[in-house]
């Protein structure tokens, strides 16, 4: 990590991010009358491009003291903007996160100049939505005009399983990425576990970041820029009414205080009071992972979007045990609805039962008991904690609409209407894009 970092150091990497995401963020751009999401991207909106928007001018812009100070502010930024191709990635349990950054402002100088290994990454990387057999470019995710950097393009959300990790590093090293001099920022556990093969297989040093600290950061930039014009946030409304529960943006404008509850392989929750004070509350070691591990052993499914399609079809009731089941009706006492699980997989101790279900069954329950654990956690959390905003993320719930709903559901329900789930469109790549931010961030010494 310290080699990585003076890595970094040497190639003038720092004095260009700060992503501004300070409580005070909101009030600050409001006080400005500044609208981040105008068609014409009014402001800064994430703090790192605000020169951008000065049209620097020297013969219009103020006193010479003031062009003097905005030309040197100019020169810094570009003098340590660090060099092309422009990287975030998470290395989760399941999945490899990569985000990266296109720049579309390219000059004809700039292309003249460019090296071919770097061309050739960037056609690569935006000229396919698949890479082998199992990435994936997630093409309605691209986040269009951003400006980082003093530089302006297309953001890029891909994914591909952490199984194909040692591919992927030997296409880094087929397409001789070392020679770039660029810094390979990453988070997640895989950033410590796949260290070595990087600097062995690749000659490429990790600057490994924490995940927690990417998550929260790549989150509140996300938001804070928007989806193209878009909120990033959604709700459900009437989620308790499954004929009339319709999806609906919203704004995290003063996000704090939030409990986030992230759902990757595992889950983890954390109290979030502002961009840099946070702790971690409690998490469960039954995520994601655990429903397509168990959807791999009942159904024989191979893939999360397999394994999501097959539950898509099931009824969960056929191997739950539901308090009508036990009560013959609702538990009214306790204002338990006979629909309500009372034992998940109860059914299947009876051998009848167990002969008359069906593999797509057998996956809604178990999407059902993962979702159902996950939400019952989260509002416990919530109320010990005593916050109102509950915030899930994570790529478990990519395209998976059950268990948004049912979370939404659970979340309204049993806190009597006091408690909102809220989403987010780009779900698991928040990690990505702090990582991403991190290698734009000023130095110490900036």
């Amino acid at each position: 990590m310290d080699k990585a970092k003076s890595k970094m150091d040497q190639k003038g990497s720092g004095a260009c991010y700060s992503n501004g995401l300070q409580k005070t963020f909101r009030s600050q751009l409001s006080n400005s009358g500044c609208n981040p999401h105008s068609p014409n991207g009014g402001c800064s909106t994430n703090g790192t491009d605000s020169f951008h928007h000065l049209h620097y001018d020297p013969e219009t812009n103020g006193s010479p003291a003031k062009r003097c100070r905005l030309r040197r502010r100019v020169e810094s930024v570009k003098k340590n903007r660090p060099p092309f191709p422009w990287f975030g990635m998470d290395i989760g349990g399941t999945l490899v996160k990569l985000v990266y950054f296109e720049p579309k402002d390219i000059t004809a100088e700039e292309e003249q100049e460019e090296v071919d290994n770097l061309k050739s990454i960037r056609r690569y990387l935006t000229s396919n939505v698949a890479y082998g057999k199992t990435g994936i470019r997630d093409v309605h995710l691209e986040l269009r005009n951003l400006t980082l950097c003093g530089r302006t393009g297309n953001l890029h959300f891909i994914r591909f399983p952490t199984l194909a990790m040692h591919r992927f590093i030997q296409m880094g090293r087929d397409k001789n990425f070392s020679s770039l001099h660029t810094t390979l920022c990453a988070t997640g556990g895989g950033a410590y576990k796949f260290e070595n093969d990087f600097r062995t297989m690749a000659d490429l040093e990790l600057l490994k970041l924490d995940e927690l600290d990417c998550l929260i950061h790549g989150l509140l930039y996300v938001d804070s820029v928007g989806f193209n014009g878009h909120p990033e946030c959604y709700y459900f409304e009437n989620p308790s009414d499954t004929q009339n529960c319709v999806k609906r943006p919203c704004s995290l404008d003063n996000p704090f205080p939030m409990l986030l509850v992230n759902i990757g392989s595992g889950v983890s929750i954390l109290a979030v009071y502002s961009k840099d004070n946070y702790k971690r509350v409690t998490g469960t070691s039954l995520g994601g992972g655990t429903f397509l591990g168990l959807c791999c052993l009942l159904t024989g499914c191979e893939t999360f979007e397999e394994a999501l399609e097959m539950a898509s079809k099931g009824d969960s009731t056929n191997v739950d045990k539901l308090v009508k089941d036990i009560y013959g009706g609702d538990y009214e006492r306790f204002g338990l609805q006979g629909s309500a699980v009372a034992s998940s997989f109860g059914h299947m101790m009876s051998k009848e039962k167990r002969e008359s279900i069906s593999k797509e069954d057998l996956a809604r329950a178990t999407l059902v008991t993962i979702t159902n654990n996950i939400g019952s956690i989260a509002r416990m959390c919530a109320v010990n904690e005593k916050i109102e905003r509950v915030v899930f993320v994570g790529n478990f719930l990519r395209i998976n609409t059950v268990s948004t709903k049912l979370l939404a559901y659970a979340m309204d329900f049993w806190s009597k209407g006091q408690l909102k789930a809220l989403f987010l469109e780009h779900e698991g790549y928040f990690g990505a894009v702090g990582a991403l931010l991190e290698l734009l961030k000023p130095s110490e010494e900036a």
